[in-house]
């Protein structure tokens, strides 16, 4: 483990070519407000080439999915008829007094960031609702690589059904894809979802972000200093200490807050902070803590099954466009468990390896007596590195981990009956596992049921 680490708008739209422009890319300072709105003309001739995630610069790539229109007839169309058929669908939107807005994001991060933005604003409202965002500088290979996933998304049972505010909101390519335009709709709530929105934000008003942030930095201190889970960090407020000779600077680390327990609200939190990385350079922001108190809240099944699903969408959300390549995610829940995280015996994206492994790492680490004697309840307590007083999320950048890894962290390790995976980080999970079992249940319990006080009481 390694802690280096927010539409309805009520808008009267006089002219079909006016639409408002979502500023994205936050600075520390403005994170905790709204997305700045901007007025400006739309231009359907100007579309510009399609950026994807990298840092420290921005790298053009193609589109990663096939353009695929909804009639083939479409594909008949010349250029011009495309434009002028897009403008026609505008236009019945704009009569029927449907928003238009217009988003100058010109990289997924962005794109990502409006989207959920304007998905959790149209959550947020009871009524039906309807915007249509148009990304005139976005490929439609992106928007609909978004739409295709977000549609088998509403048909995985597992993981709906723990994301419940996500059945009423729908989303589809305008036209099927015959412009950068996605069309966003909320249905209207019914009684037995207005009665899960109000047990779900009922804790909304007690949650503080300073009580959090407290909370998070004593978890951090206790575990990743105190017992040094984490070898390059040293303060609560530093991160890749003692990287410098492999050319990653160290530098401070940003602690963000979204309070909203609605899941399009926290995953447009989260790509804010990837923004927030990507337009900072590590010497002034080398990693982010973002809180999330509001998702999966305290130690019941049923707030892991929250956390689970919440952090699943969040991983594929972000490796949809290859973001994996580009940062590390590491994610915390008071009653962290990995048995209970899918898949349990393969490795998960931003989680800890199977526990089934552990004995393997062990031995694969040259602590086999520690292998043949440790046992199951000991085994467990490695859960414990990750079991911070609420959820949160590390977000990392790749260079980091590579740096503090090194060129041969990834190894074939022999998980028995024949089967060989691939492993990484062997040394940190060997040393974490043997420091959780030498410091114990009752202390390990002990010090996260005191930071959990304090974030919450």
């Amino acid at each position: 483990m390694r802690v280096m680490i927010l539409l309805e708008a009520n808008w009267v739209v006089s002219r079909l070519l006016i639409l408002a422009l979502l500023s994205l890319l936050l600075s520390a300072d403005a994170f905790h407000s709204a997305p700045k709105r901007f007025i400006r003309e739309f231009d359907y001739a100007r579309f510009q080439p399609y950026y994807f995630l990298n840092t420290p610069s921005l790298t053009k790539i193609k589109g990663k999915t096939q353009l695929q229109l909804s009639s083939p007839r479409l594909n008949e169309l010349s250029e011009e008829g495309k434009a002028n058929l897009f403008q026609a669908l505008l236009r019945d939107l704009q009569i029927e007094g449907v928003p238009l807005l217009g988003c100058d994001s010109d990289a997924v991060h962005t794109m990502n960031a409006a989207l959920w933005t304007t998905m959790a604003e149209l959550s947020a409202q009871d009524e039906i609702k309807k915007t249509c965002l148009i990304m005139e500088n976005i490929p439609i290979s992106a928007l609909t690589s978004f739409v295709e996933d977000y549609l088998i998304l509403k048909t995985q049972d597992s993981l709906i059904s723990q994301l419940p505010e996500l059945k009423r909101i729908n989303v589809s390519l305008l036209g099927g894809g015959i412009g950068s335009a996605i069309l966003i709709e909320a249905g209207e709530r019914t009684e037995e979802q207005k009665a899960e929105r109000d047990e779900r934000t009922a804790i909304e008003p007690a949650l503080n972000e300073e009580k959090c942030t407290d909370a998070l930095k004593a978890f951090i201190n206790r575990i990743v200093i105190g017992l040094e889970a984490c070898p390059y960090t040293k303060e609560v407020d530093k991160a890749a200490v003692g990287l410098a000779k492999k050319g990653i600077p160290q530098g401070p680390v940003a602690y963000r807050y979204s309070g909203s327990t609605e899941v399009c609200a926290v995953i447009g939190a989260f790509w804010n902070c990837v923004c927030e990385l990507l337009s900072t350079p590590q010497e002034d922001l080398s990693t982010t803590m973002l809180s999330l108190p509001g998702i999966g809240v305290g130690n019941a099944p049923e707030s892991h099954a929250r956390f689970s699903a919440v952090t699943e969408l969040i991983t594929r959300n972000l490796c949809l466009f290859r973001g994996d390549q580009v940062f590390g995610l590491v994610y915390f829940h008071p009653a962290y468990e990995r048995n209970l995280l899918h898949p349990v015996d393969k490795p998960a994206y931003g989680h800890l390896p199977p526990q089934k492994w552990l004995p393997h790492i062990l031995r694969k680490n040259g602590n086999s007596d520690v292998a043949d004697k440790i046992t199951d309840d000991e085994l467990e307590l490695s859960n414990y590195q990750r079991r911070s007083p609420f959820t949160a999320i590390n977000i990392l950048r790749a260079q980091q981990l590579d740096a503090a890894s090194g060129p041969y962290s990834i190894v074939d390790l022999d998980i028995g009956g024949g089967v060989t995976e691939k492993a990484s980080g062997i040394a940190t999970y060997s040393r974490n596992a043997i420091r959780m079992s030498n410091t114990g249940e009752n202390s390990l319990k002990e010090g996260v049921e005191k930071e959990i006080a304090m974030a919450f009481y």
